[in-house]
């Protein structure tokens, strides 16, 4: 019996034991096989193109068969090719996490209910939500680079919601604290506490410190030069030792051949992961959760209360974008309270000449230079607290 128009055929090929199905997209005749030798099986599957089709969601047979495993090798050989420095980053996630979950899966079958299930599923095992976003971050890449293929692998990007993030630092050195930090640094070795020094003065990452090279310090010139493509935003910087930076770094450079690495330990060996020394460090100096990273916050705020433009402090640190910056220079609590007490004082002088401004000029001409003494006593202010210290 003939088919009705629009319903597709199923056929049997020459030298194929199983059935295929022939149906039409755009006007175009597609066959694949059924992979069943039972009628009921391929009319079935045929039903299903069809109502693809008809609801706009066919990707095809070859579509089918792609694998996010092949997404993510096309992803990692993208970030070869191209250089990128968090390759390694990307490895790891890849491997660690998002393999094991949808490795084996084909790419039609993530979608954002499966994705949400990896989302409960990374939190069940107490991951960030930062930790998180970024590993669904490199899963929607794999997707959009596959989308934007010749030809292209997907039919379209599932969508993937991210995470509020709830665990920005905002933690940072005081200056009262730096030399304890710095005696504790020293003790461990001349690597960290000058690495310690550098992080402090110009909030740089330590992926920039560890990478200095002896040619990169020029001690009689006073300067540092962070090479172009060396940085996380490939521009170069250069900056003039302080006179603590410039005495510690002439001490690593010393007897070094110019390609050698500026901190290296005691046994001559690059300084790599200093995550250990540095916890010991800030265990010994009382200040037990800080990052090296929050040097770069408190290199922002010192530089800032310091007067330095913010646009020199963006080139000095490497800021690229002021949204960035300002989440970085932040307002410490005894930054807050030395503007309570300037305001405070200035409150105190407005009153204090509001109330000489309603005295008679007997009284104005018998006062003595001390207004403050016509200021209830509960509310006069010391000269110790209208100054604020500057560090």
């Amino acid at each position: 019996m003939k088919r009705p128009r629009g319903t597709g055929s199923i056929l049997r090929m020459k030298g194929s034991t199983a059935l295929w199905i022939k149906y039409h997209r755009n006007g175009k005749p597609i066959r694949e096989s059924a992979h069943t030798t039972k009628v009921k099986e391929a009319e079935k599957l045929l039903r299903a193109r069809l109502a693809t089709i008809s609801t706009g969601t066919y990707v095809g047979p070859k579509l089918e068969k792609v694998r996010v495993s092949e997404l993510a090798d096309d992803l990692i050989r993208e970030y070869r090719i191209n250089g990128r420095k968090s390759i390694g980053d990307l490895e790891a996630r890849w491997a660690l996490h998002l393999s094991p979950f949808f490795g084996v899966l084909r790419a039609v079958e993530v979608t954002s209910d499966l994705v949400a299930r990896y989302i409960d599923f990374r939190q069940q095992e107490r991951a960030e939500n930062a930790t998180i976003n970024r590993e669904l971050a490199a899963l929607k890449r794999m997707f959009n680079l596959a989308r934007r293929s010749t030809p292209p692998k997907v039919a379209g990007v599932p969508y993937i919601a991210m995470l509020r993030e709830c665990n920005i630092r905002t933690g940072f050195l005081e200056s009262k604290q730096h030399d304890s930090l710095a005696a504790a640094t020293g003790k461990v070795g001349l690597w960290l506490r000058a690495m310690f020094e550098v992080g402090y003065t110009y909030g740089w990452r330590h992926e920039e410190v560890l990478a200095l090279r002896v040619s990169q310090v020029n001690p009689s010139a006073g300067s540092i030069r962070l090479e172009p493509g060396t940085t996380k935003n490939d521009e170069g910087r250069e900056v003039t030792m302080t006179l603590p930076v410039k005495v510690l770094l002439t001490r690593c450079v010393h007897d070094k051949a110019p390609d050698d690495y500026v901190f290296t330990r005691e046994d001559g060996k690059p300084v790599h992961d200093f995550r250990g020394s540095w916890a010991s460090a800030c265990e010994a100096a009382n200040v037990p959760i800080l990052l090296f990273h929050d040097l770069r916050r408190t290199a922002a705020r010192n530089l800032r209360r310091a007067g330095v433009a913010e646009g020199v402090i963006m080139k000095i640190g490497g800021w690229k974008t002021r949204s960035v910056f300002e989440r970085y220079a932040i307002v410490s609590q005894s930054d807050i309270r030395d503007a309570m007490a300037k305001l405070e004082a200035g409150q105190l002088r407005d009153n204090a000449d509001a109330a000489g401004d309603q005295k008679s000029p007997e009284e104005q001409d018998g006062q003595s230079l001390g207004r403050a003494t016509s200021i209830e006593p509960d509310l006069a202010i010391s000269p110790a607290r209208t100054v604020s210290k500057v560090n």
